[in-house]
């Protein structure tokens, strides 16, 4: 008989989010890598426009679920798949695993010490009921066994995956460059750190493309783009399609993501998918997931900026790395990453 299996994807709210990148490509990967081990039921948010192809239940989130969810005890194995649950841990029965993405609050430092602190205590309730903690890159495992050494024996690391993505020859982005151009994509915030790249335009004719859901703080990347003369080259596109962000990866002269806050950097893989050369800095999880197929901001001076982009960019074409961009990027795949899960879901249920 097979055993009942509860995935949560109840954060899949926003179509541009990277949660929603996440519950996607991981849905669809355990189901094709399930080979009838287990019966699946997948609980989604209402607002996701996203339909799993495969072969799952799905059950909607409601907010009663705060209080009781019906079918508390229907299942063997419950995983919840990031760290912001909807559903709570102590309202399941059976065994659970917890994949946590990050703790960037406390890298962040943006919210007060009282709120750091709830994020905190909230989380270490949630690693207390769960059987198994799973994070995506060991940069958040070191965070976790900091803050919660009783995760110890529970703990492993397994990464994501990440899409090839493509777009068809002819087509058109929403924002077509006049020049050769920089490309950078995530939520515009402060933990992306971007106002920091206007400074590489100094000195060339680059543009700058920026795309991603739009904050205030884009009027801080605007305002480094007035005070380094490039206003008119700087370019911030609001959220964009799939194949928008699949043709700014393969044509950019280069991936520029300076973030301070990151579990693991989708978009710095995607990228690599594409051979292009990628810029990072050195906060956070980005230098393991980049390694040695990356460049790297020792700092956000803006002349030594400037000097890695031209020394980098130089390496990159004279030494044709781009195949190396490329073998890296071969590393991340949501099918392994799907079968790994799988794997912990069966020692789970053996334990």
């Amino acid at each position: 008989m097979k055993r009942s299996v509860l995935v949560t994807f109840d954060s899949m709210k926003y179509p541009n989010s990277g949660f929603f990148s996440f519950g996607k490509s991981l849905g669809e990967a355990l189901l094709t890598q399930n080979n009838d081990q287990y019966d699946f039921t997948y609980y989604v948010h209402k607002r996701s426009i996203y339909t799993f192809t495969g072969n799952a239940v799905i059950i909607y989130l409601s907010k009663l679920h705060k209080l009781i969810f019906p079918a508390k005890s229907k299942y063997q194995l419950v995983h919840f798949t990031d760290q912001y649950c909807r559903l709570k841990p102590q309202k399941v029965s059976g065994k659970k695993i917890l994949t946590i993405h990050d703790i960037n609050p406390i890298h962040e430092k943006r919210k007060s010490a009282r709120k750091i602190a709830a994020h905190i205590t909230k989380l270490k309730g949630y690693i207390a009921v769960c059987d198994k903690i799973v994070t995506i890159s060991n940069f958040v495992a070191n965070d976790i066994l900091s803050y919660f050494p009783e995760a110890k024996d529970k703990l492993s690391v397994i990464y994501n995956g990440a899409d090839k993505l493509y777009a068809p020859e002819d087509h058109i982005p929403v924002y077509v460059p006049k020049k050769t151009f920089l490309f950078t994509i995530g939520f515009i915030a402060a933990k992306k750190n971007f106002h920091v790249l206007p400074a590489l335009l100094k000195g060339n004719d680059y543009e700058l493309v920026i795309s991603g859901v739009e904050t205030p703080y884009k009027d801080k990347i605007m305002e480094e783009a007035q005070k380094h003369g490039c206003a008119d080259r700087v370019i911030i596109t609001g959220t964009i399609s799939e194949y928008d962000k699949a043709w700014y990866y393969k044509n950019c002269e280069a991936f520029v993501f300076p973030s301070i806050a990151e579990g693991f950097g989708l978009p710095v893989i995607e990228a690599m998918h594409f051979g292009r050369p990628v810029f990072l800095s050195k906060y956070t999880s980005l230098p393991e997931i980049g390694g040695d197929a990356a460049f790297y901001f020792d700092s956000f001076e803006p002349e030594h900026m400037r000097d890695v982009l031209v020394k980098g960019l130089k390496e990159f074409h004279d030494k044709n790395l781009a195949a190396r961009s490329i073998a890296h990027a071969g590393q991340f795949d949501w099918q392994n990453t799907a079968q790994q899960y799988l794997e912990l879901y069966n020692e789970c249920l053996k334990s």
